[in-house]
C-alpha cells in the first residue's frame, strides 16, 4: 500500500507533466510582486530541496537511518519570505521552514545547506548546528539560532532581540546585530494560542503602543490544523488582525508572487518604521504532522486528497509556466534531479559520524569561555560620584538590600552592556528597594521597568543577550517563575546544548524568594522550593545567605555569565534582606560594611564558608537556615559544650561536592539544615552525597521543612525549621553518636 508522502511525490511529476495544475485567486505580475525571472526561480528551487529533504528523511527513517521527520511538505512558501529580508535579520524559525533555511543560505552564499541538513536528519555529530544533538534548523552564519520549540516558546525571546537593537543604538553599545537589523519569528496556527505566544505578541502591542522602536515580524504560518484538532476558519485573522500597535497583513502561501510582495511590505514597516508586523501566511499541510502521525483516524480521504491536491510546488510550477520561465518537462527534469541529488548525499550523510558516548553529548551543556575585554575596577574618584548620596549610609555596617544595591550599581558603572529589567524596578526600586537608585543613576533604557509576565521579563533578558548585553532581570517572588520556567529551562539552558556551543544566553536571574518573611504573602511571597533550577543542566544555583557574601557572589555570577556565558540563578532570601543583627536585637552581627570590588575578597563558584573547626557535629545549610542554625550553634556552644563546625552552602548547583566532603570528613555527627520542602530539596542530594563519598560513614539527619505550603500569619514558619528544632536535632544527633562512640 502507498503512503501518502509516495502519492504526494507521484502526483507532482504526474500533474505537472499532464498540465494539470490547480488554479489560483491571485492575480499579480513579476514586476507588481518586486520579482525577477531569476529569483521566481531560486524561490522554486529552495521549495523543491526541502520537499526532497521531507521525501528523503520519511524513506531513511523507515531503515533506521533519520530520526525526525516534522517536515515542511506544504509550508515551501516561507521560501519567499526569507527572500524579502537580509541574512543577518535574525530568524527565530518554526520546524516547517527548510525552505526559509534553504533559501536564506543562498542569499548569503554560505556553506552546502543540502549536506548540512543531511547531517542533522542522520544525527552526525558533524551536523554544524547541533553536532549531532537534535534535528534543529539553525546556523551561526545565517543568523538563525536553533529552535527546538513547539509551542512558540521562542517569541518572547524573538521580541527581545528586536528590542535590543533600538537599545543598542541608543546606549552605543557595539552589539552582534547590524544597527537596522530586523527580527523575524515563525510559528504555526496552532500554537498562536499557547499562552507563551499570546503574552509575547501582547508585549510587542504594549511596546509599540508606546512608540517605543521594535524591529519585529510574526510569521504565522496558518495550515489549518495543530496535529489532528483543527484551527477554526477565520480565526487567526479575527485573533491578531485588529490588535493595537500591530500591523496585520495576510498572504496566499501557495503563491510565491504574493507571499514574496507581503513579505516586503512586512520588512518595509519593521525596518524603516521600527514597527511590529504581524504576517499571516495561510498554506497546507502535507504529510500529517511526523512520520508517525496516521491522518486517516482525524482525516477523511477526500479531505486528505484536497489537502494534496493544493500542494504549493504545483501552484509555483503554474507560474513558472504561465511566465514562461520554465516548461514542464524542465521542471519534472528539475525536481527529478534534486530527487537523486539528495539521495546521493544521503547515502553518504548516513555514514558520517555519530555522537558515541555520554561526555560527547554533553560536552555543548556549558558554554566555551569568550574572550571579553577586561574591565577594571571603578577608581575612588569615580566612586565618589557613584555613591554622592550615599556616603553618610556607607560610613555604617548595612544588611543585605542595601549592599546588593550598592553591588549592582558598581557593576552597572563598571560593565555598561549590564541591563536590569523587571516589574517594578525603576523608580519604584522593586518590592522591597533592592534596585532604588538605579533608575535615577542608568536610567530608564538600562533600568528597564517591563509589564506584569515573568514570560516577557525572560524573554527579554533572552533577547537581549543575543545582541551582546548581560542582562539581570528580576523576578519579584520565587513562586512567579514557574509562570515562565521554560523559558530558563527550555529556551535559555539549552541552547548552547543544541548549537553546539555557538550560541548562549548569559544572564544573572535575580529571584527574591525562600520562607520566613513576616507579616506578608503566605505561599506565593514565602516559596521554599528550588527544585525547578536544579534539574536543569547548566544552570547555575547561588544563595547567600549574608550581605557580605551576597555581593562577592554576584560579582562571581556576573563575572560568570560575562566570561564564561553561564546562565545564572540568584535567590535572595527575603527575611535576610534587612536583617541587621544575629543573635540579640542591636547586636548588628549580620550587617556590613560594603567593600569595593578593588579591595574585595572572591567568593568564586563552588567556595564554601566553615565557621569553626569542632568535629562533634557539622550543621550544613545555606540561607535563612544557615543564619538560624548560626543562633542554633552558640546555644549548643555555650550550654552543652559541642564542638561544631558549619557549612554555608553559597552555591547549589552544581553542588561543590570536594569542598563539603572534605569540611566534613572529620566530623562524628552531620546535620543537614535545609528551608525548602523535604521532597526534592537539596538535603537530598547532601545525603546522597554524603552516603555515596564517605568511607566512614558519621550519623547523619536533615532538618527539612514539612511537605507543605506556606500559610499567612502566625503560622507561617509552622512547617520551617527554626533555632529551636535545629538545637533539638543536633542534641539528639549528638546524643546518638555519644552513645554509637561508647558501645562496646
Amino acid at each position: 500500500m502507498q503512503n501518502r508522502a509516495e502519492i504526494v511525490d507521484q502526483a507532482f511529476v504526474q500533474r505537472v507533466s499532464s498540465g494539470d495544475l490547480p488554479p489560483s485567486p491571485i492575480h499579480i505580475g513579476l514586476q507588481q510582486a518586486g520579482l525577477t525571472e531569476a529569483l521566481l526561480l531560486q524561490l522554486f528551487e529552495s521549495q523543491v530541496l526541502s520537499r526532497q529533504l521531507d521525501l528523503c528523511s520519511r524513506k531513511l527513517q523507515a531503515r533506521g537511518e533519520s530520526f525526525y521527520t516534522i517536515g515542511s511538505a506544504g509550508h515551501e512558501g516561507n521560501a519567499a519570505i526569507a527572500a524579502a529580508f537580509r541574512h543577518d535579520d535574525m530568524a527565530f524559525l518554526h520546524y516547517r521552514d527548510a525552505a526559509f533555511l534553504l533559501q536564506r543560505a543562498r542569499q548569503a552564499g554560505s556553506t552546502d545547506p543540502l549536506w548540512d541538513m543531511l547531517l542533522s536528519f542522520a544525527a552526525s555529530s558533524e551536523d554544524p548546528i547541533s553536532g549531532g544533538r537534535h534535528k534543529v534548523l539553525g546556523s551561526k552564519a545565517l543568523f538563525v539560532p536553533p529552535q527546538t520549540s513547539t509551542i512558540a516558546s521562542h517569541l518572547p525571546k524573538a521580541l527581545g532581540t528586536a528590542a535590543s537593537i533600538a537599545l543598542a543604538r541608543q546606549l552605543k553599545h557595539p552589539g552582534a546585530l547590524p544597527t537596522d537589523a530586523v527580527v523575524l519569528c515563525s510559528f504555526g496556527d496552532a500554537s498562536a494560542n499557547h499562552s507563551t505566544a499570546l503574552g509575547a505578541i501582547n508585549s510587542a502591542c504594549w511596546t509599540r503602543y508606546q512608540k517605543h522602536p521594535l524591529p519585529l515580524v510574526f510569521i504565522c504560518e496558518d495550515n489549518g490544523i495543530g496535529i489532528s484538532t483543527a484551527t477554526p476558519q477565520g480565526w487567526i485573522a479575527a485573533s491578531f488582525g485588529q490588535r493595537p500597535g500591530l500591523h496585520y497583513l495576510s498572504c496566499d502561501g501557495l503563491d510565491l508572487l504574493d507571499t514574496y510582495r507581503c513579505a516586503h511590505q512586512a520588512e518595509q514597516l519593521a525596518r524603516r518604521h521600527q514597527q511590529p508586523v504581524f504576517l499571516h501566511m495561510r498554506c497546507v499541510r502535507l504529510l500529517g504532522h511526523a512520520g508517525s502521525d496516521a491522518q486517516s483516524a482525524y482525516l477523511s480521504t477526500a479531505q486528505i486528497e484536497n489537502t494534496e491536491a493544493q500542494d504549493p510546488l504545483l501552484h509555483s510550477a503554474r507560474r513558472l509556466i504561465e511566465l514562461g520561465v520554465l516548461r514542464a518537462d524542465q521542471i519534472v527534469s528539475l525536481y527529478q534531479k534534486t530527487a537523486a541529488d539528495v539521495a546521493d548525499k544521503a547515502e553518504r550523510a548516513i555514514r558520517r559520524p555519530k555522537l558515541a558516548s555520554a561526555s560527547e553529548v554533553m560536552a555543548s551543556i556549558v558554554p566555551p569561555r569568550r574572550a571579553v575585554p577586561a574591565r577594571a575596577p571603578l577608581e575612588p574618584a569615580a566612586l565618589d560620584v557613584l555613591f554622592a548620596r550615599d556616603r553618610t549610609l556607607m560610613a555604617q555596617p548595612q544588611p543585605m538590600a542595601r549592599l546588593l544595591n550598592w553591588a549592582l550599581a558598581e557593576l552597572m558603572a563598571t560593565h555598561s552592556e549590564i541591563l536590569l529589567m523587571g516589574e517594578d524596578i525603576g523608580p519604584k526600586g522593586g518590592v522591597y528597594n533592592v534596585t532604588g537608585k538605579l533608575w535615577d543613576k542608568f536610567g530608564k533604557h538600562r533600568v528597564i521597568n517591563t509589564l506584569l509576565d515573568e514570560q516577557s521579563i525572560l524573554g527579554l533578558a533572552l533577547g537581549v543577550a543575543h545582541n551582546g548585553f548581560i542582562p539581570i532581570p528580576e523576578i519579584q517572588f520565587l513562586a512567579y517563575v514557574h509562570n515562565a520556567e521554560d523559558q530558563i529551562r527550555g529556551e535559555a539552558a539549552s541552547l548552547s546544548f543544541f548549537s553546539n556551543g555557538q550560541y548562549s544566553n548569559p544572564m544573572v536571574i535575580r529571584i527574591a524568594g525562600l520562607g520566613y518573611q513576616k507579616g506578608f504573602g503566605g505561599h506565593f511571597h514565602n516559596d521554599n522550593s528550588l527544585n525547578v533550577f536544579r534539574d536543569i543542566p547548566g544552570l547555575i544555583l547561588a544563595c547567600p545567605s549574608n550581605g557580605r557574601d551576597a555581593v562577592e557572589m554576584l560579582r562571581e555570577c556576573v563575572r560568570l555569565a560575562r566570561e564564561e556565558q553561564r546562565l545564572v540563578v540568584f535567590i535572595e532570601p527575603i527575611a535576610l534582606y534587612m536583617a541587621r543583627d544575629l543573635f540579640e536585637t542591636g547586636d548588628g552581627r549580620w550587617s556590613f560594611d560594603y567593600v569595593p570590588a578593588a579591595g574585595c575578597t572572591p567568593v568564586p563558584l563552588g567556595e564554601i564558608d566553615v565557621e569553626g573547626d569542632g568535629r562533634q557535629l557539622a550543621i550544613i545549610s545555606y540561607g535563612n537556615g544557615y543564619y538560624l542554625s548560626r543562633q542554633a550553634a552558640r546555644d549548643l556552644a555555650i550550654e552543652h559544650g559541642i564542638e561544631l563546625r558549619l557549612i554555608d552552602l553559597r552555591w547549589l548547583q552544581p553542588l561543590p561536592g570536594d569542598a563539603i566532603v572534605d569540611a566534613v570528613r572529620a566530623c562524628e555527627a552531620i546535620l543537614i539544615v535545609d528551608e525548602c520542602r523535604r521532597s526534592g530539596s537539596v538535603s537530598e542530594a547532601l545525603m546522597t552525597l554524603l552516603i555515596e563519598t564517605l568511607d566512614s560513614l558519621p550519623r547523619l539527619k536533615r532538618l527539612c521543612a514539612e511537605d507543605s505550603f506556606i500559610a499567612l500569619g502566625p503560622a507561617a514558619t509552622a512547617t520551617l525549621p527554626s533555632r529551636r528544632s535545629i538545637r533539638q536535632a543536633a542534641l539528639e544527633l549528638v546524643a546518638g553518636s555519644d552513645a554509637r562512640r561508647s558501645s562496646p
